[in-house]
């Protein structure tokens, strides 16, 4: 077989390139810290290299999804706790409101201290996070969610306006896991029972067509029986299917006093209104002890009661309604007008002393409602906690992952190169060697 010059210098210099192409690689491997340059190097691990590195992306973007909720919960936490004392305060300075040796102008200086409180809470109630979203907006959080009216007549209260909405904004947290990063205002300020949550006891009609001329007092009342109250309000004992309530009607009887409980519940429109249904006997009273809410005819256990202190007048009701819902602001916009008004007589005085009763029970309802709200909120973070935790170690297991993939073994990388780099040395010097070789160095 003949080998001519041209064939020898081009098999040796295809032998110089191949060993400096795999030395070149080696070199990029060792200066990479990788062992798959390209999927041609090993196309089954670089395939399962890619599908790790999408799942640790988004495993990732997860954690930022927390990262920031885990800002925006903790802001509002913030002001929850700000809520709360800002009513805590208020409800000491209404206890205080309520000590009869206060003058008018005492009670005056408390309501002009609780306007202040009053533009605090609604200031708070608009409060923004970083980005300028309202956080007690809703879905709105482009928009003012609280607003003050203006009085529908001259004479008339402001009242404040909700603009916001009842839903909250959720966050992508885990791959099967959203969690609300917001607190909808409605649920905080605006939606709130009255009295003690189940039912609101005051003086006077539930219509309010009369006021009480004696010197009794109710309290909020109490539920002992959760199911007997919700059984003995949703049965057919009521005569009426609208404005449920009853009423504890006083009267005298040889110069004692007796009450009477009544059915005041009324058809639903366009029907007309009944007169009040003795549902009890007449029994007499004892100042201070436990009214029971039971009935005979007919029979019903609310499994509740009030209590009524003083001596109430013959004629002087007192109402027992279902609660419903009103606003934080309500309540002290309230509160401001009743310690504005003076009490120029004792039954001006007792008036006062029931009203500021039930306002104190409704700022209970919103202490406890924003307590209920921060604990939602505690729950969230802690759970959020729990996933940042897991989120890290599911990085860890990605980063072990690719590293079992791609990471070079140096041992063995740069063992490759020195036996590489030998190869290319012998085959140079034998390339010269040989291509010295020629019949016209004999002639």
């Amino acid at each position: 077989m003949r080998i001519s010059s041209n064939q020898l210098y081009d098999a040796g210099v295809r032998g110089m390139e191949r060993n400096q192409s795999q030395l070149l690689k080696l070199q990029e491997q060792i200066s990479s810290g990788r062992r798959i340059l390209s999927p041609a190097d090993d196309p089954v691990a670089a395939a399962r290299v890619l599908s790790v590195t999408q799942s640790r992306e988004i495993a990732a973007q997860y954690a930022r999804n927390q990262g920031t909720a885990v800002d925006r919960l903790g802001l509002v936490d913030s002001q929850l706790g700000a809520v709360s004392d800002l009513l805590q305060s208020t409800r000491g300075r209404v206890i205080q409101a309520g000590n009869t040796i206060l003058s008018d102008s005492d009670r005056q200086a408390v309501a002009s201290e609780l306007e202040a409180r009053f533009s605090e809470l609604l200031g708070i109630a608009n409060s923004q996070n970083g980005e300028g979203d309202y956080l007690f907006a809703g879905h709105q959080g482009a928009t003012m969610p609280f607003v003050l009216r203006a009085a529908t007549s001259p004479a008339g209260p402001t009242s404040v306006g909700y603009f916001g909405d009842d839903g909250e904004r959720l966050m992508q947290v885990g791959a099967a896991q959203q969690m609300s990063s917001s607190v909808a205002g409605s649920d905080l300020f605006m939606n709130i029972r009255q009295g003690n949550g189940n039912f609101l006891a005051a003086a006077g009609g539930g219509d309010g067509s009369s006021v009480n001329q004696g010197s009794g007092v109710i309290d909020s009342g109490s539920v002992l029986d959760a199911q007997k109250w919700q059984r003995a309000l949703n049965s057919d004992f009521w005569q009426g299917s609208s404005n449920q309530a009853l009423e504890i009607r006083f009267s005298s009887v040889s110069g004692v006093s007796h009450y009477q409980l009544f059915d005041v519940s009324t058809p639903a429109p366009p029907d007309a209104a009944l007169p009040a249904r003795s549902v009890s006997e007449l029994l007499p009273y004892t100042a201070g002890q436990a009214i029971p809410l039971l009935t005979a005819a007919p029979a019903a256990d609310f499994g509740a009661q009030v209590v009524i202190t003083g001596q109430p007048a013959d004629g002087d009701r007192f109402s027992i309604t279902p609660s419903g819902n009103k606003s934080v602001f309500q309540t002290m916009q309230e509160l401001i007008g009743l310690l504005r008004s003076p009490l120029a007589s004792s039954q001006a005085r007792t008036e006062f002393t029931g009203q500021l009763a039930g306002h104190l029970a409704h700022l209970d309802q919103a202490l406890a409602n924003v307590s209920r709200v921060q604990a939602s909120v505690g729950a969230r973070l802690q759970a959020l906690d729990a996933l940042s935790s897991n989120s890290a170690a599911v990085d860890i297991l990605h980063q072990q992952s690719l590293s079992a993939l791609q990471d070079l073994d140096y041992a063995q990388a740069l063992s490759d190169f020195t036996r590489q780099q030998l190869s290319l040395e012998a085959a140079q010097k034998s390339f010269v060697t040989i291509s010295g070789l020629s019949l016209f160095s004999y002639l």
